[in-house]
This record gives structure tokens, sequence and C-alpha cells, in this order.
């Protein structure tokens, strides 16, 4: 009988808001085994958290996979989550009854030809208190293991070198994350080698702007090694045991607009009578700050992040109250510095359902506003925008050229934000779709391509996903009898890369014929570029997109990061030749969502053979 295990792995990213009706009893659930008779005090608990007023991830968990759980058994799951190369998954829930009906559903349950069993686990410890008791142990005051001395070893630790010389690192890097994924895809379908050979690199293309180029940042509020208040980076991570933050004024990427923003809310906060977020106890208020500057127009967009759980409603309004005064009244005489749009952002968990954090206006422009090729942007709080404006005209000059789009031709921009590289392609073809999950942003498209006179695009919110192929048929449709037809996709997604539904979509839907993918993670992507090779299976139906040509962009001088561009063409049953389908009828893959990523997890039969299957309890330690 093969187990699907129930543990409770550890996930401090995934605490979230407890429901009102939480009906769940903490003490109830399993905690570690103490080796000593004395109660650790709340600064070395490690499983302090627990015991907190909220929900977290850690006290109700259940294991399977997330359309088993939804669809056929109906069970109340917050977010399914698993470990690399395991056969099992972890499942949230948010009540202690959610959590037992799902165990007694679960537990024998026969599916896929395998009896399930299901039972829960006990929790990982506080990675922060963890590191600190071992330190503690060892004779440390602070932990060594992934620790950096300052700002700029941490953020930008290629500002050291030359700008040739980082971008000949990154030219290496780039290379050897090509030659990694054409080798695994030659592996998974052996039709690329014979259908295309060798994916073909064109190098790195260097950024117009080096310094202060960055036009949006995000800046944690918290202390540095002296204790002082500081508005900067992180040095680490919350799963490494560290919350140390520093200041950002070394730093050559910021631009000197949100240094002082920086510098101005630091100001505030070590005066305020709130206090900054602690995230070992979630105690405190003020969070975290979002800066967006224009080069072009001199604007300021300051989103000041509050953890409200800790707020009644008349102490939230003087919050307000208080951000509003200080930055109508801060200004830099000196160098013109002032805010000239004022957010408040409620940062506290989230609930079910919610993607994003809410945003509201205090004062000021509701926009941003920047230029790119010429054409005008509105930028709204949380719409997605290339955070280096004059290296972002290079990445869709470029991903124009690898598309190669006719007058004829249709492109899908697919996670299209504010419209920018719709409305670059509107010229160069006849006409551009885009969808986008974050309403605001497809409000910002459409108003940035009314203002600009662009005519040829239109623009959809909601998920990828669900849009790609009801936009394909719309597009399929609309063309005369005996036109020519040409369907190229452009996606450009998050870090974590584009969902699997939305890949396969993109495989199902045979009208399009090329695709640009623009990554700003290289390494996460290539689970999309795999899926999008991959031979033909019952998830993925149609034929193979395989990669040609590849154009990496410097975005991010100083730093590791580089954007790649890369062009897929779809490959034909007469380049594909004949199939092994003993292969992918073999195959026992399933895709667990895993907090916007998608990970393969190998089903091994081990049952049908008689074997014992051993399930063993990961340790997930993801920072807060």
């Amino acid at each position: 009988m093969t187990e699907v295990n129930l543990d409770i792995t550890k996930q401090i990213t995934s605490i979230q808001q407890q429901e009102e009706d939480q009906d769940g009893d903490m003490e109830a659930v399993p905690s570690a085994e103490e080796t000593s008779t004395t109660e650790p005090s709340k600064e070395t608990d490690e499983f302090n958290y627990l015991k907190r007023d909220e929900f977290t991830s850690e006290i109700y968990k259940v294991e399977e996979f997330k359309k088993l759980l939804k669809t056929k058994l109906s069970l109340n799951m917050t977010k399914i989550k698993s470990p690399r190369r395991k056969d099992f998954a972890f499942v949230c829930f948010r009540t202690k009854g959610d959590q037992i009906r799902a165990i007694e559903s679960l537990s024998g349950y026969k599916w896929k030809g395998k009896v399930l069993q299901a039972h829960a686990a006990k929790p990982s410890a506080d990675p922060l208190q963890k590191r600190r008791n071992e330190d503690a142990q060892r004779g440390k005051s602070e932990p060594e293991a992934k620790r950096h001395r300052n700002s700029a070893e941490a953020i930008c630790p290629y500002a050291v070198f030359p700008y040739e010389e980082q971008l000949q690192k990154k030219n290496s890097e780039m290379q050897r994350i090509l030659d990694k994924f054409s080798n695994t895809l030659r592996s998974t379908n052996p039709a690329f080698k014979k259908a295309r050979g060798a994916l073909k690199f064109e190098g790195v293309k260097s950024s117009p702007q080096i310094n202060g180029y960055r036009n949006k940042n995000e800046f944690t509020v918290g202390k540095n090694a002296q204790g002082e208040i500081v508005v900067g980076f992180r040095l680490g991570s919350y799963a490494n045991g560290s919350v140390e933050v520093s200041e950002v004024e070394e730093l050559p990427h910021i631009p000197d607009a949100a240094k002082w923003a920086a510098r101005s809310f630091q100001e505030y906060v070590r005066n305020s009578n709130f206090q900054p977020f602690e995230p070992e106890d979630n105690s405190g208020h003020i969070r975290q700050l979002l800066v967006r500057t224009s080069a072009h127009s001199g604007e300021i967009m300051l989103v000041a992040g509050i953890y409200s759980s800790n707020l009644n409603e008349t102490e939230v309004a003087k919050l307000k109250a208080d951000l509003k005064e200080y930055y109508e009244n801060c200004i830099d005489q000196e160098r013109g510095f002032k805010c000239t749009s004022l957010y408040y952002q409620d940062v506290k968990h989230r609930s079910v359902g919610q993607t994003v954090s809410p945003v509201d206006h205090l004062f000021g422009s509701t926009h941003n506003t920047d230029t790119i090729h010429n054409l005008c942007f509105k930028i709204s709080p949380l719409s997605f925008f290339q955070i280096n404006t004059k290296a972002a005209e290079v990445l869709y000059s470029t991903a124009i050229e690898l598309a190669a789009p006719q007058n004829h031709s249709t492109v899908l921009d697919i996670c299209c934000g504010t419209g920018t590289i719709a409305l670059a392609f509107a010229k160069h073809c006849k006409q551009v779709l885009g969808v986008e999950i974050i309403p605001e942003a497809i409000k910002d498209a459409e108003s940035n391509a009314s203002a600009n006179e662009v005519t040829n695009c239109k623009f959809y919110a909601g998920n990828a996903d669900d849009y790609i192929q009801s936009m394909v048929r719309e597009v399929v449709y609309a063309n005369a009898p005996g036109a020519p037809l040409d369907l190229i996709a452009v996606v450009d997604p998050p870090r974590a890369g584009l969902h699997n539904k939305s890949i396969a979509a993109i495989r199902a839907a045979s009208a399009i014929k090329r695709l640009v993918y623009i990554s700003c993670n290289p390494v996460h992507a290539q689970r999309n570029w795999i899926e999008l090779g991959r031979l033909e299976s019952k998830q993925y139906k149609g034929d193979p997109f395989f990669p040609v040509k590849a154009v990496a962009v410097d975005m991010f001088p100083h730093t590791k990061h580089t954007e790649l561009v890369i062009l897929f063409e779809r490959v034909g049953e007469s380049e594909l030749g004949p199939q092994d389908d003993t292969k992918t009828n073999g195959e026992r893959n399933i895709e667990v969502e895993v907090d916007r990523e998608e990970v393969e997890v190998e089903m091994k039969n081990k049952a049908e053979k008689g074997e014992e299957v051993t399930v063993y309890s990961p340790v997930d330690a993801d920072s807060k």
C-alpha cells in the first residue's frame, strides 16, 4: 500500500489570517518532543509561532493532490505544497474540522490504482529561533551562514567588477543555463536534436543605464546590527536565521530619489508612536515601503505597508493621518525631492482567495508616468512595469526582432501588465490581444493605449490559462477565408513562470506557431521551457515548441540577474518523425501547485511490485 503522508512541513511564508470561526485547538497540535522539563521561553521557543492567535499552515495540514481534493472530494483546502522529488504533497486547511474531514475522506481512498493513507504530523521549528539556539549552543552571537556584511555585498555583488566584466560573467552563466536546458530537452524529446539541432545564443546586450536605474524598490522596515530602526534591505532570509536590515545609501543601482524616500520614511518611523513590524512574533505595525520613481517625470510614489492586525480602526485612521501630514510637508529643498503620490497598503496575512494586499490612496496623483519607445505609460501602485526603463527599450526591441511580426500578424501578450509590450508591438502587427490577472493593470493598459492613440490593442483581466484559448478562437474566427494567419505568443511571466495550465493551453492552440518567452529568472523558467518542448501527452496536447534563438539583456547591472529572451517555434509532425509511445504512456507525472510554482512529483509505482514505500517528512523553511 502506498502511503501519502499527511505531515506538517515548515512553511513560514504561508502563514495567513485566521478565520473568525476557526474552531481548532492549537494546544492539541502535535509538537516537538521536549528533552528538558523546563518550559522554553518565548524568545527561544522554536514552536512559539504555533501559539499565536492567528492562522498558520503549520497547524492544519493534510496531504493529497489539488484536483482530487477540490473537485472530486470537495474539501475546503487553502494551499498545496510538495517537496521536490517526493511522492507526496502537503495541503493546508484553516480549521481543525476541515482537517479531520480531509483525513477521514482520504484514508483508504483508492486513487490511480493505489490506496492512500492520510494523517497529521508534527510542525517544524521556527528557523530563526532554531538558528539562534544552535548558535547559542556553539557560543556564537550571530549566525555565519549566508550572512552578508552590508547591503552592497548582499544586493549588488557584481558592483566590484568593471561593467564589461559583469557582462562576461553573465554571458557565461546564460550559456551554462542554456546548455543545461538543451541537454535536458534532448533527453525529454529526442526529436529536438533532429528537428532543430542546437539552440543559438547571441550573447548579452548591455544596459544603456548602469547606475540608479531601478524605478521600483521595496524596502523593509527593521533594525540593523546596532538595534537602530532602518529602512532598507535585509541582509539575509528569515529561513537562514537573519532579520537584520541595512541602509541603501551605498547601493549604485538605487536612484537618488528612492534613497531620499528611504531616508525620509526611516525618519518618520523613528519618530512615530507606531512600531516597526517584528517578523519573529508578528508584533509591531510598520512593515515595508514600496517606492516607484520616474526619471521622465520626476514623480515619487510611496506605498507604506502596514501590518494592521495589531491595530484597531481608530489607530489605523491615526496612522494614515500621520503619514499624510508628514509627507505633505516633507520636501528636499536642495534637490527638489517630494512625495507626489502616497498610498497606504494593508499587508496583514491574506485571506483565502486574496491575491494582492489592498491599497488606499491618501494624497497626490494616483499614478506615475514613464516612457518606453516614445510611448507614455501610466503606472499604478501594484502594476508590473520593467524596473530598468532604458534597458526595457532594448528588451522590447529584442523581443520584436525575434518574433518578426508582419502586417497581418496577431500577437497574444500573455501577462501583459500595463500594456508596455503590447503597445511596443502594436505598430509592427495587425493587432495585439493582452491578458493580465491584476484588474488595475488592465485599466492602466487600456488607458495607456488610449493616451497613445493605439487602436489595435484589446486587453482582458483574468487568469491567462482561462483566456488563451478564447483569444486564439477570436483571432481564428475573425480571420477572412484564405487570408494568411500568423499568430505569435509573447509571454513575460512573474519570476516563478507560467502556470502549467497556461503552457498546456498554448500547446493545444495549434494556430500559435511562434512564441517569445521573456524570463527574469531563467533557472525557474526552464520548467516552462521543457513543458513547451516535451513529447505530446494527455496533459500537453499539440505539437511541441522548440527553442531556436536566445538573447540576454542586462536589465539588472551590478547584480547576478539577467533577463533572457528565447524564440520558440512549433514543430510539425513531419519534423518530429515517429515517436515512441511507450515512454510517454509509462510516465507517472503529476503537477502539484506550489506558491505559483509547479513541481513534478514522481509517483513511483513500488506498490505494484509489492515494495513498501517509506515517506519522510521534509523541512521546508521558507523565509517570512
